[in-house]
């Protein structure tokens, strides 16, 4: 695929069971506002004129995702579907080879985790704004407020952390598309530990630019998350 101007693309990670909810399905399936948590997260990235495509990360045999897909296709909207991997970094280095033939090298990858529904559209455009010019990308963070404190295996404080320069990594992160492939395919076959694709960058070489995102940019992990996200939802309403 070739073009003059990069084109900017989505993969969504949702192949995770989400353990630590404690609940029968997955986490991305959970509801709130009588919408599930991915089809939220989903629908955050529709309202962006510069959205090509959205892919979406499944594990093999996931039973719930047939009526997500539905819904979102008596809408119109077009999603692309890859097969989840191992762990994160698997299923979205997966998302990223099923766009081999169809991105470009230059073109803009923004990874968002599926458990993240009240991404606020301003936070989407403004990584666009700070980064669609830059060589490499960035995430957006927050940065961190509260006081840190280390402690030992006996969970005793062994000292107070200078919090100075410390952020919270958020999604999206927003990379080049050869350049996140290449990194990710690299760290991965070295067996390094990666959390994020900022990461697998930084493990690359590359320094990552911070966007400062809004607060309310929750992850749903534990029960009680749901009925935050459902107060922030209606809050951005």
């Amino acid at each position: 695929m070739t073009t003059n101007s990069p084109s900017l693309w989505v993969v969504l990670p949702a192949a995770g069971v989400g353990k630590r909810m404690k609940v029968n399905h997955p986490k991305q399936y959970l509801k709130i506002q009588k919408k599930t948590v991915i089809e939220l997260s989903i629908s955050r990235f529709l309202s962006n004129s510069k959205v090509a495509g959205i892919v979406v990360v499944i594990s093999k045999g996931d039973e719930y995702w047939e009526e997500v897909k539905q819904n979102f296709e008596r809408t119109g909207v077009k999603l692309h579907i890859a097969e989840g991997g191992k762990e994160r970094c698997h299923s979205v280095l997966n998302g990223l080879r099923y766009l081999k033939n169809i991105a470009n090298a230059m073109d803009w990858i923004m990874v968002h985790d599926a458990a993240r529904p009240c991404l606020h559209k301003d936070d989407i455009q403004r990584l666009i704004d700070e980064l669609w010019f830059h060589s490499t990308g960035g995430l957006l963070g927050l940065p961190v407020a509260d006081t840190l404190k280390f402690s030992g295996d006996n969970m005793r404080v062994k000292k107070t952390v200078d919090r100075a320069g410390l952020w919270r990594a958020l999604t999206p992160q927003m990379f080049r598309y050869q350049k996140l492939l290449d990194s990710l395919e690299s760290v991965i076959h070295q067996s390094e530990k990666i959390t994020d694709e900022a990461s697998a960058m930084e493990l690359s070489g590359y320094e990552p630019v911070m966007v400062e995102g809004r607060w309310d940019n929750i992850k749903i992990t534990h029960p009680q998350d749901l009925a935050q996200a459902k107060i922030i939802l209606e809050a951005q309403k």
